[in-house]
């Protein structure tokens, strides 16, 4: 009896995924014994010809991860999706718009301008930029072409699941290979991971008080975290309350606040909005100007708050979109 094909690949993300795929270790064993990979770009020399000759269906899952910034991921996703009956959305950038969605607080003409012309380091005083379509030497040349936005995977295409974390954890990875090989998947649509908060399960959960004062926001580039309270009872934008759990409570084991990587549990509408309501009630300020001066010790609420989740946010972009 033929394998089951499985394919993995990668949009606009930071290779975390991969490694995580690698980090199954000697349970990758049992993977390779159970499917054939059809599909793995950054392990396997596999070209869009290859794919574009598969049946529709013919490949029973295809794991994608990163976010859809460019023309390329966008063809190559729908691809997969045409080809595969399960698409998973492996990892943050996938699943929430990840890091990468942070650039939606910009335009791809500001990053362009940015990259091309008044960075202090470039040196191109006839503002070259890469062009989608170029001949050189003779040669058409194409580069994919740039969105005004980041996208999720189910901005662009139906999604099936969606396996968490940045990046996900091994064994998440591996009870979600198993859950599909044997056929035993929650409904359609389903957060491969506990729907609790990671709070819950957090080891300093028991030195969380009751009611939390903050009196000043820290951080970790300039103050040291006591590694045996928690963290935001010391006044550090600790994401826990408003992300969902099954992480394993990596960072917090690492003497580093949750970074919120997993997204928001099941009764959160947005992640951001979430942890402000935990820590705005938690102010101790009595005037106006004593919470904007609190409020304004908060560096880059934007990208705390909304680190791992911007595309996903009730705030999405932020900024009008011209294309993409």
């Amino acid at each position: 009896m033929a394998k089951p094909k499985v394919a993995f690949y990668w949009c606009g993300a930071c290779g975390g995924c991969e490694e995580a795929v690698v980090d199954l270790a000697e349970d990758i064993l049992k993977v390779v014994e159970a499917v054939d990979i059809a599909l793995w770009p950054v392990a396997l020399d596999f070209k869009l010809k290859d794919a574009q000759a598969w049946k529709p269906g013919e490949i029973a899952v295809s794991f994608i991860n990163g976010a859809v910034r460019l023309s390329e991921h966008e063809e190559w996703v729908k691809l997969l999706r045409e080809k595969s009956g399960l698409v998973v959305a492996f990892g943050s950038c996938s699943h929430l718009g990840g890091i990468p969605g942070l650039v939606n607080l910009s335009t791809a003409e500001d990053v362009f301008r940015n990259k091309y012309e008044t960075s202090v380091t470039v040196d191109n005083p006839d503002k070259v930029r890469p062009q989608t379509h170029s001949n050189v030497d003779g040669y058409d040349l194409e580069l994919p072409a740039v969105w005004n936005s980041v996208k999720r995977l189910d901005e662009v295409i139906d999604v099936d699941y969606y396996l968490p974390g940045c990046a996900p954890p091994p064994n998440l990875i591996m009870d979600a290979v198993l859950a599909i090989l044997k056929g035993e998947l929650p409904p359609k649509g389903s957060v491969l991971a506990p729907s609790k908060s990671l709070c819950e399960t957090c080891p300093l959960n028991e030195t969380k008080p009751e009611k939390i004062t903050i009196g000043e926001f820290k951080r970790v580039a300039t103050s040291q975290p006591d590694p045996e309270e928690c963290y935001l009872a010391q006044g550090f934008v600790c994401m826990g309350p408003a992300t969902r759990g099954g992480c394993g409570e990596r960072c917090i084991r690492a003497n580093m606040p949750c970074r919120g990587c997993f997204g928001p549990p099941p009764e959160a509408l947005d992640q951001g909005t979430k942890l402000l309501s935990a820590i705005a009630s938690a102010g101790s300020a009595q005037t106006e100007e004593d919470a904007a001066a609190a409020a304004a010790a908060l560096v880059d609420p934007a990208g705390t708050l909304y680190r791992f989740s911007l595309p996903s946010s009730i705030l999405k972009r932020g900024l009008p979109r011209s294309e993409g």
